[in-house]
């Protein structure tokens, strides 16, 4: 049974969905840009029943209500190890894609002992170029506008492999839906964040527990290159590329998502 709930963490009224067992191990799912908690759904499902199961939405996403005027990664880090607090969640295994990878290598940066296991998913731990920023001030420009109907059409296009666009219509559609139900000036304040963010690729030789790394291999947002040098600079990491999948290898291919998944718990944590 998959549950939708919501807790208090830092003056947010955070929304969550929890599944499996109570009693289980705890994984995190944190999602990416500009998505929500219910991305999640097929790897909940197919996660078997020994663990307790989390996904929830980042600060200013979803149902989660936005807070303070302006988002950084560092905070939406920060929000993580509050929301293991509240629910009494000492140490978890996470699955961050994208955004939600770049959040869960910024609060292990800070406090790696919460953390028993991280799966790494079409995400990256540089920080944005020169002209990476210079983009996504042009995108908040012609959101500001616009609004996000041009911004969701034209994402999809990046979002997604070729044929996934053509033969993945349920997962494009729910993606285009998320998209066009966000507050525009949530999605604002989040590009600013992912422009300001600092690097964790420094960091990335000091982590010391069992990580996977998944990526799309048609990704043209985090390609498997970007996925490659991850897994050379964290010892005993392991890679995977998941075909036939773009930027969201998770909705694109779940099948083979969810086996390289369960494969990894299995091995670490059984």
């Amino acid at each position: 049974m998959l549950e939708e709930k919501n807790i208090r963490v830092n003056d947010l009224q955070v929304s969550y969905l929890e599944g499996g067992s109570s009693t289980g191990f705890p994984i995190i799912f944190i999602h990416g840009f500009p998505f929500n908690k219910w991305m999640w759904e097929k790897q909940v499902h197919a996660i078997k029943e020994n663990y307790r199961l989390i996904a929830y939405d980042v600060r200013g996403h979803g149902e989660t209500e936005a807070g303070s005027p302006a988002f950084s990664i560092s905070q939406f880090g920060d929000d993580l190890i509050s929301l293991m607090d509240e629910l009494h969640i000492e140490k978890a295994i996470v699955v961050g894609l994208s955004m939600g990878g770049y959040i869960a290598l910024n609060a292990i940066k800070k406090n790696q002992d919460r953390f028993a296991g991280l799966i790494l998913c079409d995400t990256q731990c540089g920080a944005d170029t020169a002209e990476g920023k210079e983009k996504r001030k042009k995108t908040i420009d012609f959101i500001q506008r616009n609004g996000l109907t041009v911004y969701a059409q034209e994402s999809l296009k990046n979002l997604f492999a070729p044929a996934s666009l053509e033969r993945k219509m349920n997962e494009v559609l729910f993606i285009e839906e998320t998209i066009l139900k966000s507050k525009p000036e949530n999605i604002c304040l989040t590009l600013q964040a992912l422009a300001d963010r600092n690097e964790t690729c420094s960091s990335l030789s000091k982590i010391k527990i069992p990580v996977a790394i998944l990526v799309g291999q048609e990704d043209k947002v985090t390609t498997p290159e970007t996925a490659e040098k991850m897994h050379r600079a964290i010892k005993g990491s392991t890679l995977h590329i998941i075909e036939e999948a773009g930027h969201l290898s998770n909705l694109e291919n779940p099948e083979m998502f969810n086996e390289h998944l369960l494969e990894f718990l299995d091995s670490n944590f059984r």
